[in-house]
Parts: C-alpha cells; sequence; structure tokens
C-alpha cells in the first residue's frame, strides 16, 4: 500500500497543465466497522450515518489532491453474533470518530466540462483520526474503556502492553462514480476503506488479564467491564484466565464509508469570478 500511494505522488510532476480546477462540497452516508467484535466487511447491522466536507485541486482532468473532514460512530456487540464463542465473550463497544484525510485521486477518463462528463475514479491516501470507545456497564450507564485498561495497558506487571493512544493513523483507499450535473455541481458516489494501525478501535486485541490483579490496580468496574461473559444467563462458572483469547492479535481494525458528495466546480484560483459569472445559475451572479 505505501508503495503504491508512494508510485503515484512521484507522477504528479508529469501530470501538471493548464487544466487544473477545484470542487468544495459536502459528503453524507454511512460508515461501518469491522474487526473483534465484527468479523464481516459488510455485516447485516450497526450501520451509522456520517457527514462531512471535502474539498479537491485538479491539476489535469486525470489527477488530483483531496482533502476532508468527517464525523461518524462506530459501534458492534457480541450479542448480535452468530458465531457461539463470541455470543459468550458477550463484549460490545461504541465510539463517536473525527477523521482528517488525504489523498490522491485518479479519473479513469478526462473528466472536464468540454470533454468527458462522467468518470469512475479511484483514491489512496493518509488520515488522522480521533476515537473513544465506551460501552455500558449492567447499570445501563456509559463507561469509556481505555482509562480501565481492560487489557492490562500499563499495568506493571503486563509490561508488553502499551496504552493505546486515542488518536490514530490509517490507510485510505477506495474508489467511486462521478458526473457533472450542469457545468457547476459535481455528484460522487464512493466506497471507501481505512485500514487503521490499531487494534483497539473497538477496546479489544489480546487476552484477559488476571481480574484480581485488574480489580487490584483499577477497580472493580474495570474487572467487570473486561469480562463480561459472566452476565449471561448460561455462564458456566469459571472465569478467564491470563492468555485465554478476547480478541484477534494478527489484524487491525478497519472502518469504511460509503457515501454520496455534491461539489461546487470551480476552474482555477484567480479566475472563479469570472467563472461564475459565465457558468453559475444567476442566484450566484448578484
Amino acid at each position: 500500500m505505501k508503495r503504491v500511494i508512494l508510485s503515484l505522488f512521484l507522477l504528479f510532476p508529469l501530470c501538471i497543465n493548464a487544466q487544473e480546477h477545484h470542487e468544495i462540497g459536502l459528503t453524507a452516508g454511512v460508515s461501518n466497522y469491522y474487526g473483534d467484535l465484527q468479523p464481516k466487511v459488510f455485516a447485516s447491522q450497526a450501520y451509522h450515518p456520517m457527514g462531512g466536507i471535502i474539498y479537491k485541486y485538479f491539476m489535469n482532468p486525470h489527477f488530483g489532491l483531496r482533502f476532508g473532514a468527517t464525523y461518524t460512530s462506530l459501534s458492534a456487540a457480541d450479542s448480535v453474533s452468530n458465531i457461539p464463542i463470541n455470543n459468550s465473550r458477550n463484549l460490545s463497544f461504541a465510539t463517536h470518530l473525527f477523521e482528517l484525510h488525504g489523498a490522491l485521486e485518479v479519473n479513469l477518463l478526462p473528466i472536464e466540462i468540454l470533454r468527458m462528463h462522467a468518470t469512475p475514479y479511484f483514491f489512496a491516501g493518509l488520515s488522522a483520526f480521533y476515537f473513544n470507545p465506551f460501552a455500558e456497564d449492567p447499570n445501563g450507564n456509559r463507561v469509556f474503556l481505555r482509562p480501565l485498561s481492560t487489557e492490562g495497558q500499563g499495568l506493571p506487571m503486563y509490561p508488553d502492553r502499551k496504552q493505546y493512544s486515542q488518536i490514530n493513523m490509517a490507510f485510505p483507499f477506495g474508489g467511486g462514480f462521478k458526473f457533472f450535473i450542469g457545468n457547476t455541481l459535481m455528484l460522487t458516489t464512493e466506497l471507501g476503506f481505512r485500514y487503521t494501525n490499531t487494534d483497539y478501535l473497538d477496546d479489544v486485541s489480546k487476552s484477559y488479564v488476571d481480574l484480581d490483579s485488574l480489580n487490584a490496580y483499577k477497580g472493580q468496574l474495570a474487572k467487570t467491564m473486561s469480562f463480561r461473559g459472566n452476565t449471561l444467563m448460561n455462564w458456566d462458572k469459571n472465569n478467564p484466565y491470563y492468555g485465554f483469547q478476547r480478541g484477534d492479535t494478527k489484524a487491525n481494525d478497519w472502518y469504511w464509508y460509503g457515501n454520496i458528495s455534491i461539489a461546487v466546480y470551480f476552474r482555477a484560483f484567480g479566475n472563479t469570478r469570472e467563472y461564475i459569472k459565465t457558468r453559475c445559475p444567476g442566484f450566484f451572479k448578484r
């Protein structure tokens, strides 16, 4: 992935010409999560609305840079899983997520007012996002999970388990289809995936820790939220032990967006006023 992104950016000097333009608009759609608590990319539940703003600068009809800010929520729960061992684990999480991203966007056809009016495209880049996972305790109260060190993060007896950061990087990539509405608006449909550099988007990654030690350092609430299988009617009365699997350490977490964007198309900075006079509807000209 990193090599592909670098190769695309090295193409920039070969692509610049006078046919540059800008797109500024809004985006909205749905988001979902893929990770330890939801092992399907396209699940049947836990979809949340997303929204944001987008800006694109195209050096020519094929190659451009895009920047955006989005806000959404993510969630998942073992209680709705069709995997029995996950049902018995009985974990859940939710988080609000704010993302800033930058990427290279490549139009497969040379879309431009006087040329092609529609094209498929793809993009790849980097993003930074903020998250803060939480869940409900047995009394229905919202509890933020990171301070509880539910997998022993930061405890002296587990020096290999460092506390995870709430600000992380991701590698966004995807594609879609775009087309002009008249000569002013650009409508885009897009599917974009984010592979994150953390396995703690859901606060689940490794194995259970000794619950008595967790209770001693972080309190009863931490113990309660770390092991939630004992809240089920069919609990077998056996506490988990250190080393018993809680999550999957082999892969980091993902999230993705399916969205539609509407943007205003401008020529290069410097002739925006002239462009508005000649291309935009009458109410923009006043």
